[in-house]
């Protein structure tokens, strides 16, 4: 999530709780472009209202893995490879050059790592914690938190 932390927080809350409705309603999980369209309903409802949020919604479903993007005026795009918040830039610098359809966990893992790494090393409104997750069709998980700090040191012995 990239923007104003409240409103991130507050509305991403206010998605989950929905989410949780449809399940109780339904009695199956909600799909993640359903999820999404849903964040993009209510984000665009407070479009031009000072509202500051971009965020990934991502999981799995009966149709697979899902990745969305969904920013405060109520943009939806479904993706591949998303990054979000004042670092992205420097995040897609990594992704873009070392992104494939193909790549093995551990690679994803490390590629992931070191995007956030760049974002946060190089963007000072950026967090100082990496958090790696993978998302599987059984939940997510954690696979590592990191400080950018320990990550930096980590990458300046590999350049030697």
């Amino acid at each position: 999530m990239a923007g104003g932390a409240a409103d991130c927080t507050y509305w991403e809350r206010v998605l989950s709780k929905q989410c949780r409705l449809y399940e109780l309603r339904n009695r199956e999980r909600i799909s993640v472009a359903a999820a999404s369209k849903l964040l993009a309903n209510i984000a665009y409802n407070y479009k031009g209202m000072g509202l500051s949020m971009g965020v990934m919604i991502a999981g799995y479903d009966k149709s697979g893995p899902g990745l969305y993007y969904v920013d405060s005026d109520g943009e939806r795009t479904k993706g591949q490879v998303f990054s979000v918040g004042s670092g992205s830039i420097f995040a897609y610098g990594v992704l873009d050059q070392g992104y494939k359809y193909d790549l093995e966990d551990e690679e994803a893992y490390d590629l992931g790592r070191r995007a956030i790494y760049h974002a946060t090393f190089r963007d000072a409104a950026s967090g100082g914690i990496v958090r790696v997750y993978h998302m599987k069709p059984t939940g997510f998980e954690v696979i590592s938190e990191e400080d950018c700090k320990d990550l930096h040191y980590r990458y300046a012995q590999e350049k030697k």
